[in-house]
């Protein structure tokens, strides 16, 4: 087996799917509008593939944690 510690920790687009609930096509769209997640290009052209390092994935989605809290008095 040639992958690495390393390479278990990008995710394709659809493996985002799988484990945090993103569609593809919504990845897609943030990628487009600048809003998304870091990606990695690992290939050139517009269908070039994509992956996502799960760390920057998750910071990204801890950078938008909403807390909120109590209202009690």
């Amino acid at each position: 087996m040639t992958g690495t510690t390393e390479d278990a920790d990008l995710l394709s687009p659809r493996q985002v799917h799988t484990e945090y609930g993103f569609t593809p096509r919504t990845l897609a769209n943030w990628r487009r509008l600048g809003t998304g997640p870091e990606y990695i290009k690992t290939t050139d052209g517009r269908t070039g593939r994509i992956r996502y390092r799960r760390s920057t994935f998750e910071a990204w989605l801890n950078a938008r944690t909403v807390s909120t809290e109590s209202a009690s008095a």
